[in-house]
């Protein structure tokens, strides 16, 4: 079996993996990076950038050759390389539970029970729920599931079709330790800055595949190509404001604003302000949607660009 079938067949089947199971609820590989990952800042942690940088290496770094020898090891056995890439696939993609967490939050708000709501915000991202109103939650799972889309799914894919198992690791790697310590809390300004610009570099090409996925994708193309156009830059993330962008123009609807992260109030751009409407309740299934057929694409267009640049490099 070729080494491209190999990834094909293993990609595909961590993909229906995530589609059919989700994420186990306890011992997830992610978390259990998460705890090692812990441990390694307890030893290491300063107020220093360079400290930071050997975290950031220790850890990535670790991911990536943990992949390499687990792909090397089972090179000989073509079943054992798909299995590997299987698991290796399910373990790092995201997307049910993604699309599960959005849609409690979203039956929560459309019986008008704000108080579940806000108590399962959390689950999906850094927002005060406190601070939100049900528009506010609205908007921020939107928000939320269309970043999310790239950086649990598409970024990775991505990196799986760019090199195998060490790239879907590497990369889940890279994003969960941006979630840690890359926030510019007291702790992580200067010590987690490291991570958080590896993330924004590691993120780049999915977060523009998201965009142009959402926009081929989405109900609207030509107004997530205008509001990707013209609204992307305005967001302080290079990686969220193409996603979030192309969301908001293909669902019609404004994101940004004002939010507040950790009692820390921010006023970001609108994105799509001149042509969408404020975000309602229904619009979080429309997300999701649109966030499943991103995944899809994103799996077929990666898995063709793999083996088109492996095909020319014979």
């Amino acid at each position: 079996m070729g080494a491209d079938r190999t990834y094909a067949y293993g990609a595909a089947a961590g993909v229906l993996g995530d589609l059919l199971l989700g994420d186990p609820r306890r011992g997830h590989p992610v978390a259990a990076f998460g705890r090692a990952a812990t441990a390694v800042e307890g030893a290491l942690w300063h107020d220093h950038r360079g400290w930071g940088a050997v975290h950031t290496a220790v850890c990535a770094g670790g991911a990536v050759a943990l992949g390499a020898l687990a792909a090397r090891a089972v090179r000989p056995s073509g079943t054992a390389s798909v299995a590997l890439t299987a698991a290796a696939t399910w373990a790092v993609v995201g997307g049910t539970s993604l699309a599960r967490e959005a849609q409690a939050i979203g039956r929560a708000l459309a019986a008008g029970d704000t108080e579940a709501a806000r108590a399962r915000l959390p689950h999906l991202c850094g927002r005060d729920p406190q601070a939100l109103d049900a528009d506010g939650m609205a908007r921020a799972v939107v928000e939320s599931v269309a970043e999310n889309t790239s950086d649990a799914v598409v970024g990775a894919l991505v990196w799986g079709a760019v090199a195998g198992v060490p790239g879907l690791l590497g990369f889940r790697a890279v994003n969960t330790l941006d979630a840690m310590v890359g926030h510019k809390s007291p702790r992580h300004r200067r010590y987690g800055w490291a991570s958080a610009r590896l993330d924004d570099v590691a993120g780049w090409p999915g977060a523009r595949l998201t965009a142009l996925l959402a926009t081929v994708a989405g109900p609207d193309p030509r107004g997530a190509l205008r509001a990707w156009k013209a609204d992307a830059r305005k967001h302080p993330s290079p990686n969220a404001g193409p996603v979030e962008a192309a969301f908001a123009g293909a669902l019609g609807v404004r994101l940004g604003g004002t939010l507040s992260y950790g009692g820390r109030v921010e006023h970001r751009p609108v994105l799509n302000g001149g042509s969408g409407r404020p975000v309602r309740v229904t619009d979080i299934d429309r997300a999701v949607r649109l966030s499943r057929r991103v995944g899809l694409l994103a799996l077929g267009t990666t898995l063709a660009a793999r083996a088109l640049l492996k095909g020319r490099g014979k």
